[in-house]
């Protein structure tokens, strides 16, 4: 699980559980899929996270466009003021669909040292590997 990419910083802060879908139908057809990422949230638990704060005003929007997503602004606020330790998605492609946004968040999260949770890795955008493992992701995001 890469716990040990998380330290004391990250655990003083909070963690931000982010939740999206991208279109209506889904919202409403795939509840599955959003009752996983909701569920998110006790792997931020058993990662050490006490203060963890849900965001899903983006359910419904697109990652991929020019839309704008006010939950995604938010977090990305909030990190830039380092409030936050970790920030969280089922699949950190929940994230952003396209390179500004992607870029935003995983400098930020370089710059003030917070951590990126999916359902199976801890992504620490300071080490080297862990950049070029969430670049390929976005590129591999884009292509979708």
């Amino acid at each position: 699980m890469n716990a040990d990419k998380i330290g004391p910083q990250h655990l003083r802060r909070k963690a931000i559980l982010y939740v999206r879908q991208s279109s209506a139908h889904q919202v409403l057809h795939n509840r599955e899929s959003g009752a996983l990422q909701y569920a998110m949230r006790d792997r931020l638990v058993t990662l050490g996270f006490a203060e963890i704060e849900v965001i899903d005003e983006d359910l419904g929007r697109s990652a991929a466009g020019s839309m704008q997503r006010s939950g995604f602004e938010r977090m990305v606020a909030e990190v830039c003021l380092g409030k936050v330790g970790a920030v969280c998605a089922r699949e950190v492609s929940r994230f952003a669909r396209n390179s500004r946004d992607w870029q935003q968040l995983i400098e930020m999260c370089r710059v003030v040292d917070t951590v990126l949770v999916d359902q199976e890795t801890v992504y620490a955008p300071r080490h080297g590997n862990d950049r070029l493992l969430l670049g390929l992701k976005r590129s591999l995001n884009e292509y979708e």
